[in-house]
Parts: C-alpha cells; sequence; structure tokens
C-alpha cells in the first residue's frame, strides 16, 4: 500500500524489516504452519454437574478477611455459583469447597 504513493530506493525491502520487527504484528498475522489436529465437535453434556469451570477474581479489597472469590460454573445449565474466599487458603481448602459445591448440587438437583 505504501508504493502506490511512495518510491525510493530499496523500498520493499525496507517495509518488509519494519514489519518484521513490528510487535503488534507479529502478535496479529496469520500463521502459516499447520493446525496440530482436524477441529472436533465439542461432546454434548447430558447431565447437571458433570462438567465444571472454576476460577478465580484476584486481588479484590480485604473484606471481612476475604480477597478474593471462588466462582464455579456448571457447563451444561451455566449456573454459576460464587464463594467468598481468602487468597492465602490452599489448594486442599479450595478443593474441598469445590468438592462440596458439587455434591450439594447434585443431591440438590437429583
Amino acid at each position: 500500500m505504501v508504493t502506490r504513493n511512495y518510491w525510493w530506493p530499496g523500498v520493499t525491502k525496507e517495509i518488509k524489516q519494519y514489519i518484521e520487527e513490528c510487535n503488534q504484528y507479529q502478535r496479529i498475522k496469520n500463521r502459516a504452519e499447520m493446525l496440530v489436529r482436524k477441529l472436533r465437535l465439542n461432546t454434548v453434556l447430558e447431565k447437571l454437574w458433570q462438567h465444571i469451570s472454576v476460577d478465580f477474581i484476584m486481588m479484590l479489597p480485604v473484606s471481612r478477611d476475604y480477597n478474593s472469590i471462588l466462582v464455579v460454573c456448571d457447563r451444561f445449565s451455566k449456573m454459576l455459583q460464587f464463594y467468598s474466599n481468602n487468597s492465602k487458603n490452599n489448594s486442599r481448602k479450595v478443593s474441598k469447597v469445590v468438592r462440596d459445591v458439587i455434591s450439594n448440587n447434585l443431591l440438590w438437583w437429583d
């Protein structure tokens, strides 16, 4: 597009070098590599609380000794549950909360 309006000796070479060094272009350009594998359809979920997603909202202002939120999402129903959490909690405490969420919801919805 530059050569439509401008020209100087070595214009093509300079533009190619500029593009190769451009950080933004390197992040958004299309890749010529082959895909790792063919795309597959997602499995169809059949039951509540069969597949879940767990995430944290971190670095919140401290309130009642809590500074993060544990978010548990059921992928089938898209139901979300939020639990106040302290980022100092270890993985055992968090996994116990997630286990309790799943077991309580299975009892509730069955």
